[in-house]
């Protein structure tokens, strides 16, 4: 399969698919609707025309197992969570964002012994009458300590709610274990992304979003496209190119998010989810893909800071350090 990195290789540094192949580079994602723009990028008919060597393309189920990845040496370019991207920066990653996927990405699903709490009364009640009726803390599951998921939850109960996050049980899983205990009860709800919320929905007929994103924490970034200073300074046109089809990609996925249903399909829910559902989960998400990376620093600052209160990030991470935007600023709008 020719991929993007694989394109904008032979495109920007002029080379044909009879030429040199350059060494693969590592590219990192989870196979989530959040880094669509990954998805439709390569699958894009605009980019078939070259042919050298594939990137190593590896697949993450969270964002914390990146940041691993990351501080290893591993990956050269990756689409993952803000949150792991400021954990990574604070320990010494050398990576930069340069694009933004999405904003306010987060809900929390609530099955059937769960979702009637929210409905009959105040959202900031509903744990503790849970409890009380049912003799047990509700389980929510989510993404590791330090995944945006996981902060979103947190801002949500503490600073939203303004309760005490102990009166749930918290269970930390990968996207698809998330999946899986929503689909067999295991957890009584989630603080997830899609497509997971509209499986859920779809297969789970009690099952209701009960505080949507921008209840949960207003303009909270989301998934970013970030690269390895070294890239950025070796091959600036390649990182300038690739900016320019992430805008160009997201452009389509806000506009028209029903054309890049079958390109999403293949990396989502291993390829094997109906189409419906891919459809509904990009819909569901069009408004909220935002790449100018300059829209979501403000809201990085306040997860920045939110992650040093509750102690999820150990350091302070220079944002200015953190976001490169001028590939972006470049871009012929």
């Amino acid at each position: 399969m020719r991929t993007l990195i694989s394109i904008l290789l032979a495109t920007v540094l002029g080379w044909s698919s009879a030429g040199m192949a350059a060494e693969p580079l590592e590219v990192g994602y989870m196979p989530i609707i959040p880094v669509s723009q990954a998805f439709v990028a390569l699958e894009s008919d605009r980019l078939a025309e070259a042919g050298i060597k594939d990137p190593e393309l590896i697949q993450f189920q969270n964002g914390p197992a990146m940041v691993q990845a990351l501080l290893a040496g591993q990956l050269d370019i990756a689409y993952l969570g803000i949150g792991p991207a400021m954990v990574a920066r604070a320990k010494g990653a050398d990576i930069k964002v340069v694009a933004s996927n999405i904003v306010e990405q987060i809900s929390l699903v609530a099955l059937g012994e769960l979702a009637p709490y929210f409905e009959s009364g105040e959202q900031n009640t509903a744990f503790s009458r849970f409890t009380a009726d049912k003799g047990r803390k509700p389980v929510i599951a989510t993404f590791p300590v330090g995944s945006v998921p996981e902060t979103v939850l947190q801002y949500w109960l503490r600073k939203q709610l303004q309760i005490d996050p102990t009166q749930i049980e918290v269970i930390y899983q990968g996207a698809a274990q998330v999946q899986q205990s929503l689909l067999t009860g295991a957890v009584d709800g989630a603080a997830i992304l899609e497509p997971v919320v509209s499986i859920s929905l779809d297969r789970l007929p009690e099952a209701r979003v009960v505080a949507s994103g921008s209840q949960m924490f207003p303009s909270q970034p989301g998934a970013v496209l970030i690269v390895r200073e070294s890239l950025i300074n070796n091959q600036p046109e390649l990182v300038q190119a690739l900016v320019a089809v992430h805008a160009d990609v997201s452009r389509l996925l806000r506009e028209h998010p029903e054309q890049t249903v079958a390109a999403v399909k293949r990396y989502v829910g291993g390829g094997r989810l109906p189409e419906a559902i891919v459809k509904r989960a990009l819909e569901n998400s069009s408004a909220h893909f935002i790449d100018d990376p300059r829209k979501i620093i403000g809201g990085t600052q306040a997860m920045h800071d939110f992650q040093a209160e509750i102690g999820t990030l150990k350091a302070h991470v220079d944002l200015n350090e953190l976001f490169d935007t001028r590939f972006y600023e470049a871009l012929d709008r």
